[in-house]
């Protein structure tokens, strides 16, 4: 008998699911009991995957691994299909890590504990389909059902103008998720054959134009969840409204999926318009980092500062993404493990302080450090790190990315130059506006309306557990990147030998393109040139 292989995927996304369906059932009146209940099922199930990858997962194999293939709806075309690959695998811990201590952070929520607990498990399972769908329809499905509890969990459970915060949310995400599904279907319905399994889609042979018309379109979508400057707007707002365990979730898991779309589409499936866009990726990377560090300057809500950072940092991912380089994409995706790591941590922290103090307005603190110690080393590990200072994985990540644009052959040396210098601003212009919130916040004149003569309670227990699993990794990586990047390294690879191949046969078809001065492409022989041309042709 052939034995039958536990279909290890299906179960890591369902569980969340599934217990969310169950938690109006249980019996609790003050919601202590499902509390425990919704950080039991998200803590089992970060360790069902930490199994299944540690005896299933192969780190040299950079194929799809632990597939499941189900026809679900025959009718419709929809398959349930799910694998991880080096990708998706570190986003899928990261999805697990982070909504666990999400929810073991909103340990003191009181209103309405039973929809709380339900939507943010509802939200886990959704993530994780989004990581781990090879059907685009399902792919789809999982990225909007993600935008449902995210809109209640800001306009219920947020600050003072949440309702504003999440109608801004749903409406910018909603309007890109039509991108997705008209580029998705245009796709889908090319050529002789209508398929929505994703590795079939990116096998297909394309017209130029159709191709740019299509990453186009899946770049507004995956540009605004991010996010790309300009279709950014959203996150400020939500960040600013949102309580703590939905910060952590939208800063550490969110714009991930963004990234991730943006490689898994983009980049792999369409190639050839690749090669177009990625001076484009890497300006609005560049544009990504010097606006987002100007305008964090000018904050005065904790919250916002940090919202904004996030947008510089998410700009040292399509820099990587358009590098063509091994050690540029390698960047790219710990730059977002890296980032989601540190964002969860500071807004984690945000919101304790904001516990204590009941104000995110920095001109309003001030003293704090004095009646809060520990929370202030914490809150600087964590701005450290931010600020990509050595030794943190936030550095890496960064120095990885300015390694590989600076490596890469494919571009001139003028534009290599400009893109890091003006990179390298927002580098510098990032511990200014890190170190003078440390100032405002734990230094500075005290403020009156604190009460700081009253006693003001330092961080507790379990907020030190949380805020350790979010840096011990940190500094892990920090001083041995190895523990991420062994992850992906095979994965990182072969998608940028994936991005070269098509680059010798842009170069012959248009010798005097736009791109002319920004692109060298590299040198082949004539023969390779020439059977690379009849390829594509």
């Amino acid at each position: 008998m052939i034995p039958i292989e536990f279909p290890w995927l299906t179960a890591i996304i369902l569980l969340p699911l599934v217990a969310a369906l169950a938690i109006p059932l249980i019996p609790d009146k003050e919601g202590k009991t499902v509390r425990w209940y919704g950080l039991g099922v998200a803590f089992t199930d970060f360790a069902l995957m930490i199994y299944a990858f540690w005896h299933s997962y192969d780190f040299q194999n950079s194929t799809f691994q632990l597939v499941e293939k189900y026809s679900w709806v025959p009718q419709l075309g929809l398959n349930w299909s799910v694998g991880v690959d080096g990708l998706s695998m570190p986003l899928v811990l990261l999805t697990g890590l982070i909504n666990t201590l999400a929810i073991f952070a909103a340990w003191k929520v009181t209103n309405k504990p039973r929809l709380f607990y339900g939507l943010m498990l509802a939200m886990y399972s959704a993530q994780l389909g989004v990581f781990v769908a090879q059907d685009l329809l399902l792919f789809f499905l999982m990225w909007e059902i993600e935008l449902v509890p995210v809109y209640l969990l800001i306009s219920i459970w947020g600050g003072p103008k949440r309702q504003y915060a999440a109608t801004k949310f749903i409406l910018y995400t909603a309007a890109a998720s039509i991108f997705i599904l008209v580029a998705g279907f245009a796709m889908a319905f090319s050529g002789d054959t209508v398929t929505f399994d994703m590795t079939t889609l990116g096998m297909k042979q394309y017209s130029n134009a159709f191709e740019l018309l299509v990453y186009a379109g899946f770049l507004i979508a995956f540009g605004v969840k991010l996010p790309i400057f300009p279709l950014h707007t959203w996150l400020p707002d939500a960040h600013g409204e949102a309580s703590a365990p939905g910060s952590m979730i939208l800063a550490g898991v969110l714009l991930k999926m963004g990234g991730y779309a943006l490689i898994r589409f983009n980049v792999e499936m369409l190639p050839n318009a690749h090669v177009t866009f990625a001076p484009v990726l890497a300006i609005l990377g560049v544009v990504n980092i010097v606006y987002g560090a100007c305008c964090a300057f000018a904050q005065t809500n904790l919250k916002r500062r940090l919202a904004y950072s996030s947008i510089a940092h998410m700009g040292f991912v399509l820099i990587g993404i358009a590098s063509y380089t091994e050690i540029g994409i390698s960047g790219a995706v710990l730059q977002m493990v890296s980032h989601g790591l540190i964002a969860a941590s500071l807004f984690f922290l945000s919101g304790v302080t904001y516990e204590r103090t009941h104000t995110l307005m920095m001109d309003k603190m001030g003293g704090i450090a004095k009646v809060m110690p520990k929370t202030f080393a914490l809150f600087t590990a964590g701005s450290m790190a931010s600020l990509a200072l050595p030794g943190m994985s936030g550095f890496v990540g960064e120095l990885m990315v300015f390694l590989g644009i600076a490596s890469s052959d494919v571009y001139s040396s003028s534009f290599k130059v400009v893109v890091v210098l003006l990179s390298a601003v927002g580098v510098i212009l990032t511990p200014i506006y890190l170190l003078s919130m440390l100032r405002q916040v734990f230094y500075g004149n005290q403020s009156g309306e604190l009460h700081l003569d009253a006693v003001i309670s330092d961080v507790k227990p379990r907020e030190l557990f949380i805020t350790a699993c979010l840096l011990l990794p940190i500094i892990g990586i920090g001083f041995y990147p190895k523990l991420a990047t062994q992850t992906y390294d095979v994965k990182a690879v072969e998608l940028a030998a994936h991005a070269r191949q098509v680059l010798p046969v842009f170069a012959h078809q248009q010798p005097s393109s736009l791109y002319s001065r920004i692109f060298t492409a590299p040198t082949l022989a004539t023969s390779e040139v020439e059977s690379l041309v009849n390829i594509a042709e």
